[in-house]
């Protein structure tokens, strides 16, 4: 078996189809790929796909082969990046990432901490989705992000801040005359829902919602706080964000707090408890003085 086999499992697993997998993801011929995948079939000794007119789905043997198929890549993915980065002079990397919007306040915090060793450091910034954040940490491609505690990744996390979830509306929505807003004021209004792929975030307004007895009308799903702000704004829907949605608002869109005891999400640091970078040693010994302008701030 091949890495190549793997790869090409993916591909038709993730996109269902054999014909869209060899033409928009792997750039091979559909039938060079079937061959693939039953050369792999024959080796697992298992059908991994069912096949019909309507595409390819996973057998029982092809989903319990799935997380095994990603673990093995992912791993074989943070090898090279390790190998990579062992080849390279001895000037230091440190690789950070940030959950979209957070960087404004904890990029300076965590450059502080750094501050020792930036004559020797090269330090990279990037901003993505949280699971991807997440995706990148374990693939070794990052050495630290600021991001949710992303389910289902090999990974180390620890708390840095809890926030509490607010109402965006758009500037001239009735709401906005109100001081503070109960659940029951979503009924009837559409609703702009964190999607799937913001899984830790849809969990929490997911049960928010299900504990207040509250059945909303969802109108779109959002992966991040850009699309939430935008949605909000062109089809005067609700949303519920964290509260650092607040430094990023545009004009359009104003943020009110929830009535009562108001759910909160983590942000977090991870890493993988793998990497051996010295910069993250050093990171990590020092977390602890990220918190401490929280501490000392008002409220």
């Amino acid at each position: 078996m091949e890495l190549r086999h793997l790869r090409y499992f993916l591909a038709v697993a993730e996109t269902g189809s054999l014909t869209v997998a060899a033409q928009q993801r792997l750039f091979t011929s559909q039938p060079s790929l079937s061959r693939q995948i039953r050369d792999l079939e024959d080796e697992v000794g298992a059908e991994l796909f069912s096949r019909s007119a309507r595409g390819v789905e996973l057998t029982a043997a092809g989903k319990a082969f799935l997380d095994h198929a990603r673990l093995a890549l992912t791993q074989v993915d943070a090898a090279i990046e390790a190998a990579r980065r062992a080849a390279r002079p001895a000037r230091q990397v440190f690789a950070l990432g940030f959950l979209t919007g957070q960087e404004m306040t904890w990029l300076p915090r965590a450059m502080q901490l750094l501050r020792d060793e930036l004559p020797n450091t090269d330090v990279t910034v990037s901003s993505h989705y949280s699971p991807d954040l997440a995706d990148a940490l374990a693939r070794g491609k990052l050495d630290l992000a600021f991001l949710r505690a992303e389910p289902g990744f090999d990974l180390d996390y620890r708390v840095v801040s809890s926030e509490k979830l607010i109402v965006l509306m758009p500037s001239d929505h009735p709401l906005a005359e109100r001081t503070a807003i109960s659940p029951r004021d979503f009924v009837g209004e559409p609703f702009i829902m964190a999607s799937n792929k913001a899984r830790v975030l849809h969990d929490v307004i997911e049960r928010y919602l299900r504990e207040s007895g509250v059945h909303v009308s969802v109108e779109h799903g959002v992966d991040n706080l850009a699309m939430a702000m935008s949605l909000v704004a062109s089809t005067r829907g609700l949303a519920l964000m964290p509260e650092y949605a607040r430094n990023l608002l545009p004009w359009s869109v104003v943020s009110r707090p929830l009535a009562g005891d108001a759910p909160s999400v983590d942000l977090v640091i991870g890493y993988s408890r793998s990497n051996a970078s010295p910069v993250l040693k050093l990171f990590l010994s020092r977390a602890e003085e990220l918190l401490a302008p929280l501490a000392t701030a008002p409220h």
